[in-house]
């Protein structure tokens, strides 16, 4: 049994085959102006349309002709009410047309959910999706400490932590902005890092598993106007980011003592927050799967079909 699956996120394009052992996924950056930090909805929604052909070109040039037994799409960010983001509507649109055109279910889950599966399936511990644990969502919209517990096929996310205004992927577009980076500049401000000094960071305050990080963002401006190189400054807005990723969690582990913490989203492919939460019952995926994916929408998908729902 095979299906099919579509994730159309804020930034990238992505189309996904899962079998109920493995798969194969592809995806795209959306192209952002060099200076920009994003796009406007209209024009990610527009850039999807575009990209998805392409994509479907690519995951199907080596599989040859299939009929999906099923198909999914994530269809909006969280699965809370109220939860709404235009560029969605590209995945679940194709989706749905396959599911008339073929005669096959369609199934909905949320972008989050998605996350969630694939980092659980890339690091081969597909078993926490049937039982209660942590994860952090950390991407460039997204930055939530979150209590997993299963429903039904899928996950419930129940938020307990996170930052109260921006964003991790906000946190570091904008120092990639600062240094005059391409967006999304997670993957160069992880590369100019490696190449910074020093050990100095701001200590981000942390209550109980929530903080801000607008204050940051002042800091490692100050930072760079003080005369600091692009790699220090790089590592610096790390460690005050990773700082109070890691005062939160351990803060979490205190109420949730035997679960263990997922890390999903594209943030958690970043090098020095591997390295940083060695001391912690932290799973990690392979970064390809940290990033937006259509994999785990995939998985969950799979779940659904051979469940009978």
């Amino acid at each position: 049994m095979k299906v099919l699956a579509f994730d159309t996120s804020n930034y990238t394009t992505s189309v996904a085959v899962f079998d109920g052992n493995g798969g194969k996924n592809a995806s795209r950056l959306l192209d952002v102006a060099p200076g920009a930090l994003g796009l406007r909805q209209s024009d990610a929604l527009f850039a999807h349309v575009k990209r998805l052909p392409e994509l479907a070109d690519r995951l199907f040039y080596d599989m040859g002709a299939f009929i999906p037994d099923a198909v999914g799409a994530s269809t909006r960010p969280r699965a809370v009410e109220g939860s709404y983001m235009p560029c969605f509507l590209a995945g679940q649109a194709q989706a749905e047309v396959f599911s008339s055109a073929l005669k096959i279910p369609f199934y909905a889950f949320s972008h989050q959910q998605g996350h969630v599966a694939a980092s659980v399936w890339s690091a081969g511990r597909m078993e926490l999706l049937d039982k209660p644990h942590l994860a952090w969502h950390l991407s460039g919209g997204t930055t939530e400490l979150l209590y997993i517990t299963p429903e039904g096929v899928s996950v419930h996310a129940e938020k307990i932590g996170g930052t109260t205004d921006i964003s991790a992927g906000q946190l570091i577009d904008r120092t990639g902005q600062l240094l005059e980076l391409p967006f999304p500049a997670g993957k160069a401000i992880d590369a100019l890092s490696k190449e910074g000094s020093g050990k100095e960071f701001f200590r981000v305050k942390v209550q109980d598993m929530s903080f801000s990080l607008s204050g940051v963002q002042n800091k490692i401006q100050e930072f760079y106007a003080h005369g600091a190189s692009k790699a220090d400054t790089a590592a610096y807005a790390l460690r005050c980011l990773i700082g109070a990723i890691i005062k939160a969690t351990e803060n979490a582990l205190r109420q949730y003592p035997h679960c263990e913490v997922i890390f999903a989203g594209g943030v958690s492919s970043n090098t020095m927050l591997r390295e940083r939460c060695r001391a912690l019952p932290a799973v990690f995926c392979a970064p390809e799967f940290s990033t937006d994916n259509a994999m785990g929408t995939a998985i969950l998908t799979w779940r659904a079909h051979n469940a009978g729902l």
